[in-house]
C-alpha cells in the first residue's frame, strides 16, 4: 500500500515535472503556463469571485499606461513626444470613424477611442517579458465584444424602434429566398460577439503560444543549436507587434460597423 502511493506520487512529481519542461529532452519552457490565472486575493461577493489576479493587475496597468500617454504634457504649446503620439492615435481613430460611421456617429467617438486603446495598451503590454496577455483570455474578449454587441443593438432599438428589425430583411429579395435569407441574417447578427471576441483571443493566444514554442527551443538546443529558433523568435517578435496593432484597429473597426448598422441601418 505504501509502495503503491510512493509510486503515485512519484508519477504525479513527474508529471508535473515534464509540463513545465523539467523532463529530460523535453522543452525547458511550458508554452501555455503564461496564460495561467494567478490570484493575487481570495475575494468573494455573494457567491461570486471577484478575486484580483494577474489579469485584473494587467488591465488596470493598461489603463493607467493609456491615461499617461494621453495626458502626459498634453498641456505644453509644443508638443512632445508623448503628446504627438497620442494626437496621431486620436487622428488615426477620428479619421478612421469618419470614414464608416461618418457625422452620424461622432457621439460615439469616445467609446471606440477608449475601445482602440484599451485592446492595444493589453496588446502591446503583452509583449513586455514576463507580463500577462489579458487579450489572450476568451473571457476578457468576449466581454469587450459582448458590450460592443448589446450597446449596439440597443442604439438600434432606440433609434429606429421595430423598424430595426428590418435589418435581417434584405431588400428585394424574392419571396421565396426570404425565410432563408432571415434565417441566415439572424444567425450572423448573433454570432457576432462570438467572432469578434474569438479573433482577437485567438490572433494573441497564438502568437504567443508559438514565440513561447521556439524560446524553448532556443533553451534546449544551446549556444551552438538555438541561433535558427532565435532568428525566428525575433522576426516573430515584430510580426507580433505589428499584429498587436492590426488586432487592435479591427476591433475598432468591427465595433464601428456594427454601430453603422445599428444607426443607418446598412
Amino acid at each position: 500500500m505504501a509502495s503503491t502511493e510512493h509510486n503515485t506520487a512519484a508519477a504525479t512529481e513527474a508529471a508535473k515535472s515534464g509540463a513545465h519542461g523539467g523532463g529530460e529532452g523535453g522543452l525547458a519552457i511550458d508554452p501555455m503556463h503564461q496564460f495561467n490565472i494567478e490570484r493575487f486575493t481570495d475575494w468573494h461577493i455573494g457567491g461570486l469571485d471577484v478575486s484580483f489576479t494577474n489579469a485584473s493587475l494587467w488591465m488596470v496597468i493598461g489603463v493607467c499606461v493609456s491615461s499617461l500617454l494621453l495626458l502626459a504634457g498634453s498641456t505644453k504649446l509644443v508638443p512632445g513626444r508623448l503628446q504627438s503620439i497620442g494626437e496621431l492615435i486620436y487622428e488615426f481613430v477620428s479619421s478612421m470613424m469618419r470614414d464608416i460611421l461618418g457625422d452620424s456617429g461622432r457621439a460615439f467617438f469616445p467609446l471606440i477611442f477608449t475601445l482602440f486603446m484599451f485592446v492595444l495598451s493589453a496588446n502591446m503590454l503583452g509583449m513586455v517579458p514576463y507580463s500577462f496577455t489579458t487579450t489572450s483570455h476568451i473571457i476578457v474578449t468576449f466581454g469587450l465584444a459582448a458590450f460592443v454587441f448589446v450597446g449596439a443593438t440597443i442604439v438600434g432599438f432606440a433609434k429606429h424602434g421595430t423598424h430595426y428589425l428590418k435589418l435581417f430583411v434584405p431588400s428585394g429579395v424574392p419571396s421565396v429566398l426570404l425565410p432563408m435569407l432571415v434565417v441566415i441574417e439572424v444567425i450572423s447578427y448573433f454570432t457576432r460577439p462570438i467572432s469578434l471576441s474569438v479573433r482577437l483571443f485567438a490572433n494573441m493566444m497564438a502568437g504567443h503560444t508559438m514565440l513561447k514554442v521556439f524560446a524553448g527551443f532556443v533553451v534546449a538546443m544551446g549556444f551552438l543549436g538555438g541561433w535558427l529558433p532565435l532568428a525566428m523568435m525575433i522576426a516573430l517578435t515584430g510580426l507580433e507587434i505589428l499584429i498587436a496593432f492590426l488586432q487592435a484597429y479591427v476591433f475598432a473597426v468591427l465595433t464601428c460597423i456594427y454601430l453603422n448598422d445599428a444607426i443607418n441601418m446598412h
